[in-house]
């Protein structure tokens, strides 16, 4: 069973975190420009919550709220859920659609070492999925197993 370090190691990225206090159309900016959905929110050391391109979705122009004048502590996400770098992907992917979230910080002790996305996990937990059928359809027709 593939654990998130498992995941990471492969993908070695960094989480991008935004400041609270910074505007709603930075982080967006931020969001673009490297082509992701979520930012962390950090102050110093200490994660403050999540900012999701759903979090804007839902509290932005809709609201009444303009991007260049909203702080993202008034739109981002608090309630974190995260993982550590030894949960499962199959954890992983039940805590997303439990709690119906795209997003999950990992973190080690105080400190958030990654960030993954819905994708990310989807495309794992299906590709060790195949390699273990290609295993049974080998042992069953009495081959060695191949990957």
């Amino acid at each position: 069973m593939a654990l998130v370090k498992d995941l990471l190691a492969y993908r070695n990225t960094h989480p991008v975190c935004v400041s609270p206090n910074d505007t709603v159309l930075h982080a967006l900016q931020v969001m673009a420009q490297e082509n992701i959905g979520a930012v962390l929110v950090v102050e110093g050391h200490k994660v403050l919550g999540i900012f999701t391109e759903r979090d804007y979705a839902r509290k932005g122009e809709v609201a009444g709220r303009t991007a260049a004048h909203t702080l993202v502590k008034e739109m981002m996400t608090s309630e974190l859920i995260s993982v550590t770098s030894k949960t499962s992907l199959e954890e992983c992917l039940k805590l997303m659609q439990t709690y119906h979230i795209r997003h999950l910080p990992v973190v080690d002790g105080e400190r958030v070492i990654g960030i993954l996305s819905i994708r990310d996990v989807m495309e794992a937990v299906l590709k060790e999925r195949e390699s273990e059928i290609v295993g049974l359809e080998n042992y069953i027709i009495g081959s060695s197993f191949q990957m």
